[in-house]
């Protein structure tokens, strides 16, 4: 059975024995038995040791995918030096891999259940192109945009219904959704036409940037956040005899996470244009709204009931049914956060391309999509898996794409070291599924 941090499966039952020998003996017997490391810290070395053990048993997280990531970074500034580095190429894959962690954070949940949603990509599109239609005609842009997600919220329900209540198979749902939405885009755009994007608050989500100032505030107080809710939590733990990381250890996760907030500010705030005496810096706008979505989802999946039923329903359908989870309508709500969230990806590649045509969404977007998800940790058999994972995926497929064409290699090779990349990320899960299942993990 597969398995995940906060999967209630997870937890260990005390023996009949245990139970039934009752008063101080059977506390100290089941305190000894189940709850006996929740209140022993382990030390630097041993949590060092323990994820090591982890890692042997099968359990790698987001490492290979972190260590593709370094990997790739590396190859392609040694193949151009000058260029992929650079402040304005990082700016401009940043920009690029925004729509694609989006949307593989839209799949993550459903992924989690061990289902699949093939119209994510041209969910997003059909509704980045009602969007567009809406503005045009003069309508505001929170409108548009209000308009758009609540299309999202519309073919997520209709998905969930005919996947939870009928029980069509998502692979079947999606795949017909996947056709017919691209029917619903062409009709709405029109054979061949295309919808501009010119509103200037749609237009600079993704080609306009926070100012130097705000960029360096949003940085740091997000820095500051992170280090408050952290310690925090360590101080909870410790409060309730709970089992936590070393002081030492949560120290390196601040101080770790300050510096690569910081660092990012620093590159994007500095000047990217090839004109000295003009100044074009700062975070794009992209950036912090993808980094928003992580937080709130992160949230929502690690640290309330919701994200835990999600967890139990995809660990093991049918304890979780026993233990009076509402499997139906956690079916239904992942696809409804799947499109909704797709929906979200489509406006912001709208307002990166300027305008929606009546392929958007179709393509490979929906490829990048699913392989941003399993290239960075989630499970495909359900699960296993966090919105993080999208993320690591997303940048993964992001330099690939970017740093092939700084090369000015063909599109064939593009589409073969992706295919690639996505293959040795679903050989590492099956892999390492195999192994937890062996080491009891």
């Amino acid at each position: 059975m597969s398995t995940s941090p906060g999967d209630p499966s997870r937890l260990d039952k005390p023996s009949a024995a245990t139970v039934a020998g009752g008063g101080a003996n059977a506390t100290t017997s089941l305190a000894g038995t189940d709850f006996s490391g929740d209140v022993k810290a382990t030390t630097l070395s041993g949590a060092w040791r323990d994820y090591l053990d982890r890692v042997k048993g099968g359990d790698t997280g987001a490492l290979p995918a972190v260590a593709g990531l370094v990997v790739l970074g590396i190859v392609f500034f040694i193949l151009q030096p000058d260029v992929f580095l650079s402040v304005a190429n990082i700016a401009n894959l940043l920009v690029q891999a925004g729509s694609i962690c989006v949307l593989g954070m839209a799949l993550v949940p459903v992924l989690l259940l061990g289902d699949i949603d093939l119209s994510a990509g041209v969910a997003g599109g059909a509704a980045a192109g009602v969007m567009a239609i809406l503005v045009n005609k003069g309508l505001a842009w929170p409108i548009g945009i209000l308009g758009a997600v609540g299309t999202g919220v519309l073919i997520g329900l209709c998905i969930g219904l005919l996947v939870a209540r009928l029980g069509i198979p998502s692979f079947v749902v999606t795949l017909a959704f996947f056709i017919g939405l691209q029917g619903v885009t062409l009709r709405l755009i029109g054979e061949g036409g295309t919808v501009p994007v010119r509103n200037e608050t749609l237009v600079g989500i993704a080609n306009s940037a926070l100012p130097v100032t705000a960029g360096w505030i949003v940085a740091i107080v997000v820095a500051l956040l992170f280090a408050g809710l952290t310690f925090n939590r360590y101080r909870q733990q410790v409060a309730k005899n709970l089992q936590h990381p070393p002081l030492a250890l949560v120290i390196m996760r601040i101080v770790g996470v300050a510096i690569i907030l910081l660092g990012i500010a620093a590159i994007l705030n500095s000047n990217r244009s090839r004109v000295p005496n003009f100044f074009v810096g700062g975070i794009p706008y992209t950036v912090p709204i993808v980094g928003l979505l992580l937080v709130v989802w992160t949230f929502v999946f690690s640290r309330t009931r919701y994200g835990r039923h999600v967890y139990a329903v995809g660990g093991n359908r049918e304890a979780a049914r026993r233990a009076g989870i509402r499997i139906t309508g956690i079916r239904i709500s992942v696809f409804v956060i799947a499109s909704s969230m797709a929906a979200i990806a489509g406006i912001l590649d709208a307002s990166r391309l300027n305008s929606v045509t009546p392929d958007a969404g179709g393509g490979n977007t929906l490829l990048y999509a699913v392989g941003a998800a399993v290239i960075g940790g989630t499970s495909l058999f359900g699960g296993r898996g966090k919105m993080r994972d999208a993320i690591i995926g997303g940048l993964v497929i992001a330099v690939i794409n970017n740093g092939l064409s700084l090369m000015n290699l063909s599109s064939y090779i593009n589409f073969w070291v992706t295919g690639l990349v996505l293959l040795l990320a679903a050989a590492v899960d099956a892999i390492s599924r195999r192994r937890r299942n062996a080491s009891g993990i």
